[in-house]
């Protein structure tokens, strides 16, 4: 069972995003929790799997008791619903420990997506968090028209996934295992990324995931 404890000030919206996921098969929801702090001091008890906090108005606060969650269960995988879209904020937020991340237009079954793709061990972005990851690339000034529209179609959350992989290092082949997917299917992702985000070689591809924060350095 994957286990989901829920984040929100709002009790309502807690029973709501429970409501979401009841019946669904494998996932037990529980306990609910009014902020990310006072769930960082129950998750030793509570045991879940993910966290699934809403988030309106972030701070630095928000960011350190994300923090402090991943620190004290860093099993845990942290699941952020937010109802912002300030791009440095949720750089922040990923970096400080958050796995995924869903935007406010998000539906129950993207929810359900999410949830099993922590479970099964990678990070899950809405397209629309995607968009934003890519925003700081796309701001080139020296870029033309069509080379910007180009880079200005979001990469899907699939194609985030196999782009992280394959710059941790990560062969074609141990990706097309880890995703339950043929060679074929990683090598044309890869050739779809590179002509979204209008990239000519591999170490662009690399160089890339750097420079947003898709994969971090030691």
């Amino acid at each position: 069972m994957i286990k989901v404890a829920l984040v929100d000030e709002h009790a309502v919206i807690c029973d709501a995003l429970s409501a979401l996921l009841q019946g669904v098969e494998d996932i037990e929801v529980g306990p609910f929790s009014v902020s990310i702090r006072e769930m960082a001091r129950l998750l030793p008890e509570v045991q879940a799997n993910i966290v699934l906090a809403v988030l309106y108005r972030p701070n630095q606060m928000d960011v350190n008791d994300i923090k402090l969650l991943s620190e004290r269960s860093p099993r845990t995988k942290i699941l952020i619903l937010s109802l912002f879209h300030e791009e440095h904020f949720i750089l922040k937020l990923i970096r400080a420990g958050v796995k995924g991340h869903l935007s406010s237009d998000t539906d129950r079954l993207e929810i359900i997506e999410a949830i099993y793709t922590l479970r099964n061990g990678y990070e899950f972005y809405a397209k629309t968090i995607t968009n934003l990851l890519l925003n700081s690339y796309l701001s080139d000034k020296n870029m033309d028209k069509s080379e910007k529209e180009t880079r200005q179609k979001a990469l899907s959350a699939r194609e985030m996934e196999i782009l992280r992989l394959f710059a941790e290092g990560l062969s074609n082949r141990t990706i097309a295992d880890k995703l339950f997917i043929s060679v074929r299917t990683v090598e044309t992702h890869k050739n779809n990324i590179m002509k979204k985000i209008n990239l000519k070689t591999t170490v662009d591809l690399v160089k890339f995931a750097i420079k947003n924060n898709i994969i971090e350095l030691d």
